[in-house]
């Protein structure tokens, strides 16, 4: 009993992941629960399909059965196989899931490694660029969502350095409000660029300062903007979204929503806007109702000068209509799964570890949060009714669409709540603030960890071998 309290501790008090990680599976073996892993059987994915897929890639590699090999993968390699991701099998054990869905991925990723590596005639650069172009497309990726929280959008840096050191962070990054902010400083700087950027002896976030009560009435805000915009300009490089995608490879994504009801909420990214600067884009997506004003996006045109972008709209909060836009990324590039941090004070009470515990899956946990932003925007309904208040629409316009987002991913990342509280999503955080909140953001994201590195494994080696194969024949990658 000793030996499990004290083990227990280190896992509450581990400095980091590894110390975290042989805490948790030595706590898994007091408990039995490394038996479990061991065990194929179990109710909550489809076991014999696994083992019988697993089976057959092994005994292909082995013979070096390029063909077939790469006929099964093309025919049957498929996001959440036997529903393999399923949450539920990662709720048994802290070090991990079944051994077999392991041993899958593994042979998955060997198999992918045989065919670009090869060097026979029969797999010509081209065969091998065309056959994993195509399965990764049919396949799929992962992104990263990082919610808005103003101050606490600090926890979404820790999530950042975990990922990134565990060689599992996305390419693919949305951000809005706070996580916009956040998503904007890492589409813009490689990794090497952002080690000192983050930090914390080296980052100054007074990123808000309250007007006084004659500029508050002057300028009809609470917050001043040119804080913000000054925080935003020292952190996230001057560069377009394509501009961005050219440097780092990261593929960023920034959500807005409309000032007025005639326009409708845009993601912004490469794609949808390659030329708006990502400044301004990260600017309006931050700029909180009532706190700052809207804000008019702003382009390079064809002479590289910066310029209004949409002159008769501005922009406001990203979080009011699409806080975790995941379905307009999914489908602009291809996403099969989704690691959300989300650090929202209005969202955090309703998510809780006794949610998680039980398995459900994160649509219920959705209507858990949504429940009560449901009520506030009935009870503005009521008052509409009763009594003429201006701007009263505009506001149950936008209760309407907080209470209708989705606030949850595949994976949910979120702080201890009792980090977390209203009256400091505001503040200008000190140096050993900073530290402690990117700690929290490190230490949610440990048990998620092996979760993450399953779901995410096969994308990634997708990646990976596209880009050997790119070095190797000067090939552009997908």
């Amino acid at each position: 009993m000793n030996h499990f309290r004290e083990t227990e501790k280190a896992l509450y008090t581990a400095p980091d992941y590894a110390n975290w990680y042989t805490a948790a599976t030595e706590l898994d073996r007091i408990e039995g629960r490394d038996l479990w892993r061991l065990k194929k059987e179990s109710e909550n994915y489809d076991y014999r399909l696994i083992a019988s897929r697993t089976a057959i890639l092994r005994k292909l590699r082995k013979q070096n059965d390029y063909d077939r090999l790469m006929f099964r993968l093309r025919e049957e390699l498929h996001g959440n196989l036997g529903n393999m991701a399923n949450p539920l099998l990662y709720q048994e054990a802290r070090g991990g899931t079944k051994r077999l869905i392991n041993e899958y991925l593994d042979e998955v990723s060997g198999a992918l490694n045989l065919i670009t590596d090869s060097r026979v005639k029969v797999l010509t650069p081209y065969r091998k660029r065309q056959f994993l172009k195509r399965a990764a497309r049919s396949f799929g990726r992962s992104a990263l969502l990082l919610s808005g929280g103003a101050s606490f959008g600090l926890f979404h840096i820790g999530v950042i350095e975990e990922l990134e050191e565990r060689g599992l962070l996305p390419r693919v990054v949305t951000g809005s409000s706070a996580g916009a902010i956040m998503a904007g400083i890492l589409a813009t700087h490689t990794d090497k660029e952002l080690e000192e950027l983050l930090n914390p002896d080296y980052i100054d976030f007074e990123w808000c300062r309250i007007f006084q009560p004659f500029a508050l009435m002057k300028n009809k805000t609470v917050l001043d903007p040119k804080v913000l915009k000054r925080f935003i300009d020292r952190n996230i490089r001057p560069m377009t979204f394509l501009e961005a995608y050219q440097h780092t490879n990261r593929i960023l994504n920034i959500s807005v929503s409309p000032a007025d009801s005639h326009q409708f909420p845009r993601l912004l990214n490469y794609l949808t806007a390659p030329n708006v600067l990502i400044q301004w884009a990260a600017l309006a997506s931050a700029a909180i109702p009532g706190l700052y004003p809207p804000v008019q996006l702003r382009a390079r045109n064809f002479e590289g000068k910066s310029v209004a972008y949409m002159p008769h709209n501005r922009w406001i909060d990203g979080s009011v209509h699409d806080d975790i836009p995941k379905e307009k990324v999914n489908r602009l590039h291809n996403i099969n799964h989704s690691i959300v941090s989300q650090t929202n004070p209005h969202v955090l009470p309703f998510m809780s570890e006794e949610i998680e515990d039980t398995g459900v899956i994160p649509f219920i946990q959705d209507i858990i949060v949504k429940a009560p932003m449901v009520q506030i925007e009935h009870l503005l309904e009521l008052v509409q009714q009763h009594f003429e208040i201006p701007g009263i629409g505009t506001m149950i316009k936008k209760a309407h669409a907080m209470a209708r987002q989705n606030y949850s991913g595949d994976i949910t990342i979120y702080p201890d709540k009792r980090q977390v509280s209203l009256g400091k999503m505001f503040d200008n955080f000190d140096t050993e603030q900073v530290s402690a909140l990117i700690m929290e953001g490190r230490r949610a994201t440990w048990p998620k960890v092996e979760q993450i590195r399953n779901t995410t494994q096969i994308s990634r080696t997708f990646d990976d071998c596209l880009r050997r194969l790119s070095d190797r024949y000067q090939y552009v990658p997908r």
